[in-house]
């Protein structure tokens, strides 16, 4: 009998480890942005309030080229223990902050559609995407946001262009 329960006490603590494992899989990976400041959308009673948050972050393959976003951050008790979903709204502004110099893979087009920037928005299943696409015609990087899901995604979605001009 000293067997049996050793082995249900085994088995359960490998099932947790499986399903803590699951649980990291289905995670969005997160790119690093800073956030620069926030406004109050809605008061919350308890936990924080509903907010617009903004963020930047440098496009991890070119030098020189910043993004601006603004997106909602669910508040209350869900918010602040990381449960609650936020909405798709999202705004973009992306700005040339120095020399960019781009590689042949985007010069090519073989990285348009590239993942920049992705944050999760729900504890599961859900994220707020940044992909860059080139336009080589007019010299112009295009950063475009949307929100997914692994079901279902949002149609709304913002986007922002740099062209690439000679830095002095």
């Amino acid at each position: 009998m000293n067997t049996l329960v050793r082995f249900k006490k085994e088995n359960q603590h490998t099932s947790m480890f499986i399903w803590i494992g699951l649980l990291f899989c289905f995670l969005p990976a997160t790119l690093s942005a800073e956030v620069i400041g926030s406004v109050s959308t809605k008061f919350k009673l308890l936990g924080a309030n509903d907010k617009i948050v903004i963020e930047a972050f440098d496009d991890p393959d070119i030098d020189g080229a910043t993004c601006y976003l603004s997106r909602a951050k669910t508040g209350g008790v869900s918010g602040a223990v990381g449960i609650a979903e936020d909405t798709s709204d999202a705004s973009i502004a992306c700005r040339q902050v120095g020399p960019i110099t781009l590689s042949e893979e985007i010069k090519s087009g073989k990285a348009d559609g590239d993942e920049v920037f992705k944050k999760s928005t729900s504890l599961l299943f859900k994220s707020l995407q940044v992909v860059r696409f080139y336009d080589p015609k007019r010299n112009v990087l295009i950063y475009l946001t949307y929100s997914d899901r692994i079901i279902e995604g949002s149609p709304k979605n913002s986007i922002s262009t740099i062209p690439i001009m000679p830095w002095r």
